[in-house]
């Protein structure tokens, strides 16, 4: 047994480690560290246990209608007077003896072994267990709809470090570039010093734009390793090797008016809908601390084995027994408890639509002016390049110097980086919506690669 639980283990350790490579050789996917970090993230275990944790609440609440029922096994040996008639009647064994004055005061020592089975059934209690149990089961399905909720904060957090990788990587490769860029205008500086074209100078200018391109690719590689870190983190996944990933590139995604967003959100967030399903279970609690006060029927039963040395007697009993409690103190302690948590919740939801439709806001707001920044990044970089060329023309020409040329080239490496710095904010927004809109599921997510 135990060499077979070592080899599943074995077998669980290989299937996993198999798993990280084939995805870091094919290459991840947006789908796959989703569904990677759904299923490894600590945030999932602790909504999961929250869905337990109200489910056993419910199947506690249901508990109160089911019958109690106890077996007791009880031996006692004692000489007090009440003690020893009420056993000897017990047992079945009085005699005419055990009436004789000094018995009945100073009785010999008794013992007695009993067998007892009792049982109680709460038959009516004004209608309390019942309101319990549907303040339970909605607040079992408020931890199901707050689970959603934190789905879609990983899916939207997973989304973020994704297409960081893809900026960083995108970034890499334009620092890569331009290191080639800076290597050939000093190759060709170098040619023309040599042939008298240009001076020491022009030639040291372009030595520390090498080493300049040479740092922002050294930078860029260490944030693409951070990405990958983030990545990693989020997905839960320490080991993960880093990959060749799709590319970023700029996309077009559908608009809105803010406030179909906001009809949306109100509709379909999650987070809103927990806390409405949680406002209505403590109304259903208040409910229940007012029932609590009417009157509660039980039903009840004993049975019972007394036996002594020699012999033994059986008995029982049943009844039904009606509880009303006339200085409730407590009920009122607790009705004013729970009619504390009602004004809570519905304070909490009032404030958490008002967040809501800030976040919508801020959310709509910033996707628009990603899509701007996006346009304009656009036709600066056209712009960028087009200057570049003509520049080069120009200093090929002698008719520019090589402080232009690089400042030119300066231009166009921020323009490139400012470039691709808005497609992963026009990228990012977009899920910033659906997030905020409560529409950002794995499916939306695949439309963003």
């Amino acid at each position: 047994m135990r060499l077979s639980l070592r080899n599943a283990a074995w077998l669980v350790l290989l299937a996993a480690a198999g798993s990280v490579a084939a995805v870091a050789q094919e290459g991840l996917t947006l789908r796959q560290a989703i569904q990677q970090a759904l299923k490894q993230s600590p945030d999932v275990n602790v909504a999961r246990a929250g869905i337990q944790e109200a489910r056993a609440d419910a199947a506690l609440a249901r508990s109160q209608f089911l019958p109690q029922l106890n077996v007791t096994e009880d031996m006692s040996r004692g000489n007090d007077p009440v003690y020893v008639f009420g056993t000897k009647l017990r047992q079945q064994r009085f005699a005419m003896a055990d009436f004789d004055l000094n018995a009945l005061n100073r009785p010999a020592a008794l013992s007695n072994f009993a067998t007892r089975l009792s049982g109680s059934w709460m038959a009516f209690d004004s209608f309390r267990t019942q309101k319990l149990i549907r303040s339970a089961d909605l607040a079992q399905s408020s931890a199901a709809t707050s689970a959603k909720a934190v789905d879609q904060k990983i899916v939207f957090d997973v989304v973020q470090a994704y297409q960081g990788i893809l900026y960083a990587a995108r970034q890499v490769a334009v620092a890569q570039h331009e290191l080639e860029t800076a290597q050939a205008l000093l190759s060709s500086v170098d040619d023309r010093v040599k042939a008298g074209l240009a001076v020491e100078s022009d030639r040291m200018s372009a030595q520390v734009n090498e080493a300049a391109m040479k740092q922002d690719l050294i930078a860029a590689q260490g944030e693409l390793d951070l990405a990958w870190a983030q990545l990693r983190m989020t997905m839960g996944m320490p080991n993960l090797a880093q990959s060749t990933l799709q590319a970023i590139e700029p996309k077009e995604f559908p608009q809105n008016s803010l406030e179909q967003e906001l009809q949306t959100a109100a509709n379909t967030r999650p987070d809103l809908g927990a806390l409405a399903q949680a406002q209505s279970a403590q109304s259903l609690a208040v409910s229940a601390a007012r029932m609590s006060y009417g009157p509660r029927v039980s039903a009840y039963g004993n049975w019972e084995e007394d036996r002594g040395r020699d012999s033994g007697g059986t008995n029982w009993v049943a009844g039904i027994q009606v509880n009303i409690n006339i200085l409730p103190f407590s009920k009122r302690a607790q009705l004013a408890r729970e009619s504390a948590a009602k004004s809570r919740v519905d304070a909490q939801l009032n404030s958490y639509r008002q967040q809501v439709r800030l976040q919508v806001s801020r959310a709509h707001i910033q996707r628009q002016t990603a899509k701007q920044s996006l346009d304009t990044a656009k036709a600066a970089i056209d712009q960028a390049t087009e200057s570049l060329r003509i520049l080069k023309n120009r200093y090929n020409a002698g008719l520019a110097t090589v402080t232009d040329l690089l400042r030119a080239e300066d231009a166009e490496r921020q323009a490139q980086a400012t470039y691709w710095a808005a497609v992963y904010g026009n990228t990012v927004a977009y899920a910033g919506v659906l997030f905020a809109t409560g529409t950002l599921t794995p499916d939306a997510a695949e439309e963003l690669q």
